[in-house]
């Protein structure tokens, strides 16, 4: 398969173009019944010659070219309706009828405040004309209107809330947000990009629109992702604070699969500064080694590594509720527990060269020694909760 992509050089396409050629060089997994054969990348400053032959050698075309921010809203219509006349009508000249998507907005709708929307008029217009095309040629479109769109690679202080928000804060730079109950419908690029692969597939979305509103319908007239998120403004901002303040608190905010939160914290993290990739971590020393916390979570413990020095023992205590996952990534140890009011020591010899995870049990006190005479001991600690200084639950007791 021979892909055309236009406007291959914004935001979307960047991202669709690198995922293209992911599967065509076969870098991407579990795409192996899609092949691609060549990606036509087109773009602004792509000579107009290179659109004539591509026209005429695609099997599908993404038409994500287009005019949002001109310096003249007349460039609306040239940017928006202009190039999509001017694509149907070279694909028409060489007699290609492959399948067309168009890249449009919820703003076509011209609907509550995107009434008096230019933007709007001329995406609806190349709505329109891809439509009649359709219709003319029997070629299949499929005309999406994306709501806001976030992700990385997307221009701050252009025309997303969301890029501006997350370079903003990553960066110390202010942001303003004069009602924080604003809501927003917002698509993940990631989810946007899957789509288009489906498409590819024949294997689009279809809906319909009531205003703004997004209807999925399997027989609708439109297509839509439909995958999408409706927060406010202040959800956004309270997310990438927290996301912000993660090297000095160490606390991961919960991010599970699919969340928006998940999908924010990946964009916040595409726009940090050089000198924030990396950020120390507080490491306690003394003549046993180091005890070094990693990360904290709110609903699932936290990480910490520990290393001992040669022939060190660290533990000798219990727990009530706490509970550990002790995991030896180098070095030659010794872990030991006991049950509290008996006498049986259980053992555990435990090494870097292979690997084990070993509970630390409630109401057992434990310790690990470091075997070696030589060579430090490195463990991963990972315990069910968060060290809490007002409520410790650690009680020391020797194991033997």
């Amino acid at each position: 398969m021979k892909i055309l992509v236009t406007g291959a050089r914004g935001f979307v396409g960047r991202n669709l173009c690198a995922q293209l050629n992911n599967i065509r060089t076969g870098k991407a997994k579990g795409y192996r019944d899609l092949v691609i054969d060549t990606v036509y990348e087109y773009d602004i400053d792509s000579k107009p010659e290179k659109l004539d032959v591509y026209c005429s050698d695609c099997d599908f075309v993404f038409n994500l070219a287009g005019v949002n921010r001109p310096k003249d809203p007349g460039e609306f219509m040239e940017g928006n309706f202009g190039f999509a006349s001017l694509l149907l009508e070279t694909l028409k000249k060489h007699g290609n009828i492959c399948p067309v998507m168009i890249s449009s907005s919820i703003q076509a709708t011209l609907a509550g405040r995107f009434g008096d929307s230019e933007y709007g008029r001329s995406k609806q217009a190349g709505e329109e004309l891809m439509f009649a095309y359709g219709e003319e040629t029997g070629a299949k479109v499929l005309v999406y209107r994306f709501p806001n769109l976030f992700g990385k690679w997307c221009r701050p202080n252009y025309n997303s809330v969301v890029a501006t928000f997350c370079s903003n804060i990553a960066n110390d730079l202010p942001v303003q947000v004069n009602d924080r109950s604003t809501r927003l419908e917002l698509l993940y690029i990631d989810d946007l990009v899957d789509e288009m692969i489906a498409a590819l597939r024949g294997e689009e979305h279809h809906c319909e629109f009531s205003g703004v509103e997004t209807m999925m319908n399997p027989s609708g007239h439109y297509c839509a992702v439909p995958i999408t998120h409706k927060v406010t403004l202040g959800e956004v901002v309270d997310l990438l604070e927290l996301f912000k303040a993660q090297p000095k608190t160490l606390v991961l905010p919960s991010i599970a699969p699919g969340s928006f939160a998940k999908k924010l914290y990946s964009t916040y993290l595409s726009y940090l500064p050089v000198d924030k990739v990396a950020f120390p971590l507080k490491m306690n020393t003394d003549n046993r080694g180091s005890f070094t916390e990693l990360l904290r979570t709110f609903n699932h413990g936290q990480v910490s590594v520990n290393v001992s020095k040669p022939g060190i023992t660290k533990g000798q205590h219990w727990h009530n509720t706490k509970w550990e996952f002790f995991i030896v990534v180098s070095g030659h140890g010794l872990i030991q527990e006991r049950k509290i009011g008996t006498d049986e020591v259980i053992e555990f010899e435990v090494s870097g060269e292979k690997i084990e995870a070993v509970h630390m049990l409630p109401g057992y006190t434990h310790n690990i020694i470091n075997l070696s005479d030589t060579t430090d001991l490195v463990t991963v600690m990972w315990a069910n909760e968060t060290f809490d200084t007002e409520k410790p639950d650690t009680y020391f007791e020797q194991v033997v």
